[in-house]
């Protein structure tokens, strides 16, 4: 018990190192917090949290929004207890679920499915125009995320390896310095840093060709296990407001990209351009078998992770895979479709 306390310690010092930003705006002393990790992909995670649906529909409780950079953090987050809600890549999660991390979570909602937002982008003075030129290469990608985990894909499609490369483990921002020094040769990152890198870059491959090969990613929400059995009735409304998002995203789409454009300090329009990558579902597709599932019934997402736990098992990035039953245990479905009803 000790040893978990001096790691869980020694966790939230590293996580206060990281530079963190937390939102505390409107705090109260006497009621509760919620704690929210949040990422600056777009999505309808920052039109929640622009337009404070949240600090709305629960006013009995404080709503705490702290940004993270990769989903690698957002789970030392979680293992630090320091989040109810958060949002990563399916990647993260399928590592999460997986020993030794071993994460109480469950995956609540579907933000997005990864389309043309996340690329494998190369310099254009690097001399290479294929996958299987990056031999020797070096390559920058945040590690653990579902960037690292569609790099590894593509190599391993091309016949290389992550030894056949030099992986360089860096954050989208620090790969947008390293690339402006002419540091690393390529990168698989996402947006918004990603059309950056294509300004003086070109994409060699992108996650929905990657999808459509059989290795889809996601950017998924997740509760924590504690919070989701003390505070069903705090998930539903989450669900129901993230579920608002998706409608906003799919009919209003000009409102949304203004309701991103602040939070991630672009122009509306550069936003509404980078929404076109993406793949939102509506929320009757995220209930529906292929996703989420109903309650009782978890959906085809726990075979997806399984199926991302066995790569990354078999890429030496975790020991060994997860069970499918880990990931069928982790679908939050209690409520659903009815969950999702505004």
């Amino acid at each position: 018990m000790k040893s978990k306390t001096l790691l869980v310690a020694l966790i939230s010092a590293v996580l206060a190192l990281a530079g963190c930003a937390v939102d505390n705006s409107g705090q109260q002393a006497d009621k509760p917090t919620i704690r929210i990790g949040y990422q600056t992909f777009p999505s309808g995670d920052l039109v929640v949290k622009n337009n404070r649906w949240l600090e709305e529909a629960l006013p009995d409780y404080n709503i705490k929004w702290t940004k993270f950079d990769s989903g690698a953090d957002v789970n030392t987050a979680f293992i630090a207890d320091e989040l109810d809600f958060g949002a990563l890549g399916s990647s993260p999660v399928a590592r999460g679920l997986s020993a030794p991390l071993n994460i109480p979570y469950k995956v609540a909602f579907v933000l997005d499915v990864a389309g043309d937002n996340e690329a494998l982008v190369v310099r254009n003075d690097a001399g290479v125009d294929t996958i299987g030129q990056l031999r020797g290469k070096r390559i920058g990608t945040p590690f653990a995320s579902t960037a690292h985990y569609s790099l590894l894909a593509a190599l391993d499609q091309n016949g290389l390896s992550a030894n056949d490369v030099a992986l360089v483990d860096l954050q989208p921002q620090a790969i947008l310095a390293a690339w402006e020094r002419g540091d690393i040769d390529a990168a698989y990152t996402w947006l918004p840093t990603l059309d950056e890198l294509r300004k003086t870059g070109k994409d060699l491959i992108t996650s929905r060709q990657l999808a459509e090969a059989g290795k889809p990613t996601l950017d998924l929400a997740t509760v924590s296990d504690a919070f989701a059995s003390a505070h069903p009735d705090v998930v539903d409304v989450w669900r129901q407001q993230q579920a608002r998002a998706l409608d906003v995203l799919r009919d209003d789409p000009d409102a949304a990209a203004k309701a991103i454009a602040a939070e991630v300090g672009l122009s509306p329009e550069d936003v509404a351009g980078q929404l076109t990558q993406m793949v939102f579902l509506t929320p009757q597709d995220i209930s529906s078998a292929e996703w989420l599932g109903a309650e009782g019934n978890p959906g085809n997402l726990a075979a997806n992770l399984q199926s991302a736990s066995q790569f990354l098992a078999d890429q030496k990035q975790i020991p060994a895979p997860a069970p499918l039953a880990t990931f069928q245990d982790a679908i939050y479905t209690k409520g659903l479709p009815d969950a999702l009803d505004e």
